[in-house]
């Protein structure tokens, strides 16, 4: 891992130092900003192959960074960790949908931190998911490697995690799906989501592919599936 590149991005500065300390230890280079406007600099400006963001940070705060982050195509392969203090659950949640893979929560052992960075890294340099470069049905074009949605011409917002299933699925039309592996296969084996956050996405999904939504169909007791073809 001597090569890897990591931002540590902390407002304590006894939290930067002592995580630098053991990053660096373990040959990892380091890049530390105290707070998340100093780390769009940097993530911008160097090269940077992980990030672990603390969640609250004056200015731009963990959340805002890590939507940032993902919603670059310049900054969407770099693997996110959020740092955060026990009982932010719900901020935790959100940071995981927005795209993170992962969370440490505070007070946290070094051991610990460095063995969750290094099965984050172990997903991602994993095999890359089978998805052709740009998968167009009817009026929709999805840009896998641009991560972007277009339909009739008109680019569809929508967030990292999003994206990512409707990618998946579209990728293999007619394929059911279990909520398990739409997570496995988006996030990772380990990735600490219940089945229950692929219904919201699901959800928002349909909403936003507006007459398009009924591509993606529910198949009870499984999970889901993208149609082949038809209306």
């Amino acid at each position: 891992m001597a090569d890897k590149s990591i931002l540590v991005v902390d407002d304590e500065e006894d939290i930067l130092e002592l995580v630098r300390f053991h990053l660096a230890r373990e040959g990892y280079v380091v890049h530390c900003a105290a707070t998340g406007e100093q780390a769009w600099r940097i993530v911008r400006e160097q090269r940077v192959d992980l990030a672990i963001v603390d969640l609250m940070l004056p200015g731009i705060d963990g959340l805002a960074l890590t939507r940032r982050l993902k919603n670059d195509p310049k900054t969407a392969f770099i693997p996110v960790v959020m740092l955060t203090a026990k009982g932010e659950e719900v901020d935790v949640v959100t940071g995981l949908e927005l795209g993170a893979d992962d969370y440490v929560t505070k007070p946290f052992s070094p051991r610990v931190l460095l063995a969750r960075l290094r099965a984050v890294f172990r997903r991602h340099t994993g095999p890359a998911p089978a998805a052709r470069e740009v998968i167009q049905i009817g009026a929709m074009i999805i840009d896998v490697d641009r991560r972007r949605l277009t339909i009739d011409g008109k680019a569809i917002d929508l967030t990292y995690t999003e994206f990512q299933v409707l990618a998946f699925l579209a990728g293999r039309p007619g394929w059911v799906f279990t909520r398990a592996q739409i997570v496995d296969a988006v996030h990772g084996d380990d990735y600490p989501v219940t089945d229950r956050s692929v219904d919201v996405q699901i959800v928002g999904l349909r909403k936003k592919l507006g007459a398009e939504g009924h591509l993606i169909e529910t198949v009870r007791g499984v999970g889901y599936r993208f149609k082949e073809s038809g209306p």
